[in-house]
């Protein structure tokens, strides 16, 4: 039987994938993003458009226009990623990656948690970049900065959660070519999107608060 799970950022890339594999097999997925696209609108699914994570009163809004739904799971994945070394900190820009990256799943994740009963699974898709042990490279300081920080607040989820019974995972969906990377990557979004459902699928209470790649490897904090 399939479970109802609801995909943030579904419009594309991604999240647009994640929505079709789920759907195809089998699974009730609810895709809320900013603005729909003629794709996602293809998929037949539920679609719920206007939910700005940024904003208090849109993720509220989405909270009273499921009524009664619960939810066997969530996959967190709306983002943007700005590029920029020491030579072009832009303090703006930066705090637009915290408020999508960092603060939007926690505000998702605290306001519908309580659809989510015991066997649950949340996914916060984030980024090895947020890895401080892996970083070689320095540079674009807002991305790095917000993707550390949900990593936290995956950790912290999964601790605060697990009495409930609910599992929450870290995964990085690798380099992917997607709007986001300008068509640069190494995968495309089927493949990322099959990994990250391998990912999801395996949480559990034993492995929930662990930061894996979509291809199963486990990351350093």
């Amino acid at each position: 039987m399939g479970k109802t799970i609801l995909v943030m950022g579904a419009n594309r890339g991604i999240g647009l994938e994640l929505a079709r594999q789920l759907a195809a097999r089998g699974d009730d997925v609810i895709a809320a993003c900013r603005v729909s696209s003629p794709e996602l609108d293809a998929l037949g699914v539920r679609v719920e458009a206007g939910v700005d994570v940024t904003s208090n009163a849109a993720v509220a809004e989405l909270d009273a226009r499921l009524g009664d739904q619960q939810l066997d799971g969530l996959i967190l994945n709306a983002g943007v990623l700005r590029r920029g070394g020491l030579d072009e900190l832009d303090f703006d820009v930066i705090r637009e990656q915290l408020e999508v990256n960092t603060f939007g799943p926690l505000r998702v994740a605290a306001r519908l948690r309580g659809r989510l009963g015991r066997g649950a699974r949340v996914a916060i898709i984030t980024s090895r970049m947020g890895s401080i042990a892996d970083n070689t490279s320095g540079g674009t300081y807002g991305y790095r900065i917000s993707k550390a920080a949900v990593n936290m607040v995956g950790k912290s989820l999964a601790v605060d959660l697990a009495p409930a019974g609910v599992a929450v995972g870290l995964v990085h969906p690798g380099y992917v070519r997607t709007d986001m990377t300008s068509g640069h990557g190494l995968i495309d979004p089927p493949e990322s999107a099959a990994g990250i459902i391998a990912r999801y699928d395996a949480l559990s209470a034993e492995t929930t608060g662990s930061f894996f790649h979509a291809n199963g490897e486990p990351l350093p904090w």
